[in-house]
């Protein structure tokens, strides 16, 4: 049986044990030299300040390189076309490191970090479940977040909203002076202006990963900012040995054809069998005309092809927050033509919104694919998951 994992759960298993990290020095050893916070109290160029390292198993679009009292973070590709930007990380109380070549002029940021503004949502469930929430001080726009615990704590003015009209707030960002601001994975106009200011600006680019596991390990990259690499190690590697698990409940079942996506401004946006979107559906056991597609992105198509090619599809999956049907032909009148609309059945990654219109399948779903690809072998083979409890997909009614 496939069921939702709480986050009480989940936060229980972190602090189970350490697996998939690499160790070289005595963790007991360190933490006699580290205060509260994790700063070094007298510095010994002898010691490894990180006995707990981060390897990477899925992520491709970032690394992180371990120097004994600072780390090299690389984000490989920080917006679409971008050239790689690395970041050095070094220990609070641990002396500036002499650096070379391009790292000689790479942004230095004090860790671990004890401010941090976040411009996606796709974050926050990267520090929430490091127990790290009093680490999150800004959020772009709060309306967008989910989570009873970060909203208090939005409401208590313990985290500020600066960029409500999706423009961000300059001038806020450096009156507070947060230790880091972390972007959703654009090239903003206004992050120059704020690396002048002396604001560090780490990019965020999780979406550009091609699978959904690729996208969870971006835990890692927030553990290297908040000194969480063995809590990041084993929530990882739950969420990797649920998934497979899940995937393999389904590795036998007979592929069951389903559609993907929906129209805007006339094309219809397909996910390609390469994106993550679609990496999902083949674990799902679903099949789609596009699924031999090795593109990472979305296919762009008239209505016409993607009715022809899959229109008879009885399932239609969507990210729509439709109450019926109706709502969807009410948008476009061709969806009425299609078999999942007349006599079969749609689904929404809908079922968890916020009270302010988040949708946490943009939130916790990017930390929990474990999640997603339970809800769509339910949806896709149900006979397979009968009692399955749904975290992010809802049945949307017939009109």
């Amino acid at each position: 049986m496939l069921k939702r994992s709480t986050t009480a759960a989940l936060t229980a298993f972190v602090a189970v044990g350490l697996t998939a990290t690499a160790c070289s020095s005595s963790p007991t050893d360190v933490d006699s030299a580290l205060d509260a916070r994790g700063c070094i109290t007298d510095f010994d160029a002898s010691i490894d300040y990180f006995p707990d390292k981060s390897i990477l198993f899925d992520a491709k679009n970032f690394t992180v390189d371990y120097h004994d009292s600072y780390q090299v973070l690389t984000i490989e590709q920080p917006f679409p076309g971008a050239s790689p930007e690395s970041y050095v990380l070094v220990k609070c109380g641990a002396p500036d490191p002499e650096l070379s070549g391009d790292l000689a002029s790479a942004p230095k940021i004090t860790t671990p970090i004890r401010s941090l503004y976040s411009a996606s949502t796709t974050h926050l469930p990267l520090i929430t479940e490091l127990g790290r929430l009093d680490v999150l001080t800004g959020v772009a726009n709060a309306a967008n977040v989910n989570g009873d615990d970060i909203r208090a704590r939005i409401a208590d003015g313990k985290i500020t909203e600066y960029a409500s009209g999706k423009a961000v707030n300059v001038e806020k960002v450096v009156a507070e002076n947060p230790d880091v601001l972390m972007t959703q994975g654009t090239d903003d106009p206004s992050y120059a202006k704020l690396r002048a200011a002396g604001i560090p600006v780490v990019a965020n680019a999780e979406y550009l990963e091609s699978t959904a596991l690729g996208r969870a390990e971006w835990v890692k990259m927030m553990a290297a900012l908040t000194g969480t690499e063995a809590q990041a190690a084993t929530l990882y590697d739950r969420i990797r040995s649920d998934y497979a698990k899940v995937a393999e409940v389904a590795a036998g079942a007979e592929k069951r054809p389903v559609l993907n996506g929906t129209m805007y401004q006339g094309t219809w946006y397909m996910p390609a069998g390469g994106s993550y979107i679609g990496r999902l559906m083949h674990d799902a056991g679903a099949t789609y005309p596009w699924a031999g597609d090795p593109a990472t992105g979305s296919l762009q198509l008239n209505f016409e092809t993607v009715y022809t090619e899959n229109g008879t599809a009885p399932l239609w999956i969507v990210m729509s927050d439709w109450a019926t049907t109706g709502d969807a032909v009410a948008e476009d009148q061709r969806y009425g033509q299609l078999t999942a609309v007349q006599d079969g059945r749609v689904w929404s990654g809908t079922e968890d919104m916020g009270p302010t219109g988040g949708n946490n399948f943009y939130q916790l779903g990017v930390l929990r694919p474990d999640l997603i690809l339970g809800d769509l072998v339910a949806i896709v083979h149900p006979e397979l998951a009968p009692n399955h409890e749904f975290a992010f997909y809802r049945e949307v009614p017939r009109a």
